[in-house]
């Protein structure tokens, strides 16, 4: 059975990942803290990383490792340079040697975030926050140093972990009512419809950048609106814009007012398709709830 590394593993798409490729590979999950079936590994660290990569000698390396605190990110620069961007720097050297492919996935904050129509894999990136430059850095490095990869941009994303849906539940059972930005369009993407299109395109030899959303697009006040909706809750959502919310919740990063992606590669290159959005949720609530 081919062996695959994933890094990040305790991660929302790092579990799904594993549910998806579970029977169908030999699966090392790997991810800073240990744990049971968990090979601890720090991706800044490229000797680490190379010699985990000798030892296992996978078939591909699933790189679902990163530093997402946004805000956060915007004071602790060099930390966020060593995992966005270090990390797959080493995980590419470390692919390339051992001739494993390389799957990375990135982000729609390597875009400016204020476009007018869906953003496609040949667009200009054009990173606002620090977080975004440093994933853009990431992607860079992977072009640089692995000659088999595929870059998946995705957004939104939603799963088995601290997600913004099951932070709209948890407020929903103590608020009667919260307010929540309208003025910020994208595509909640579930970790389980991401994790099955990485499994589609990682064993073909279809390189490249790709984008990887559910289709359709959204706003969060809308989004929330039909969290609350398939999961009964009569909490009432105030649309508000990021202006008026910014007042009373200030933020260090900028977000995006438009990271639509258009999954374009994927449909230019192969016939294969993400659920919408709406049937994503839906089927995510039935499962949690």
């Amino acid at each position: 059975m081919e062996k695959i590394i994933v890094t990040g593993c305790n991660g929302q798409l790092g579990r799904a990942i594993n549910k998806e490729l579970n029977g169908k590979y030999e699966i090392v999950n790997t991810d800073v803290f240990e744990g049971a079936g968990i090979t601890p590994l720090d991706i800044t660290n490229v000797d680490d990383v190379i010699r985990l990569a000798r030892e296992v000698k996978p078939s591909a390396i699933i790189n679902c490792a990163a530093y997402t605190a946004v805000d956060k990110q915007e004071s602790d620069v060099d930390l966020s340079y060593k995992i966005n961007a270090i990390g797959p720097r080493n995980l590419a050297i470390a692919s390339t040697e051992v001739g494993a492919k390389l799957v990375h996935v990135s982000t729609d904050y390597v875009f400016e975030g204020n476009g007018t129509r869906p953003y496609v894999e040949f667009d200009k990136t054009g990173p606002v926050s620090v977080y975004g430059k440093t994933k853009l850095a990431g992607e860079e490095f992977v072009k640089q140093f692995s000659d088999k990869y595929f870059i998946v941009r995705t957004a939104w994303l939603y799963g088995d972990g601290k997600n913004f849906v099951k932070t709209m539940l948890g407020l929903s059972e103590k608020m009667d009512e919260i307010s929540v930005v309208m003025d910020q369009q994208g595509t909640p993407t579930s970790a389980k419809e991401l994790a099955k299109a990485i499994a589609y395109l990682f064993p073909t030899n279809n390189y490249g950048v790709f984008h990887g959303t559910c289709e359709g697009s959204t706003n969060w006040a809308d989004f929330t609106d039909e969290i609350f909706r398939i999961a009964g809750k009569s909490t009432k959502v105030n649309h508000v814009t990021t202006a008026q919310y910014l007042e009373k919740n200030p933020q260090a990063a900028p977000r995006p007012a438009y990271s639509i992606l258009e999954n374009y590669m994927l449909k230019l290159t192969s016939d294969y398709m993400f659920a919408d959005w709406h049937d994503a949720i839906e089927e995510y609530l039935k499962e949690l709830l």
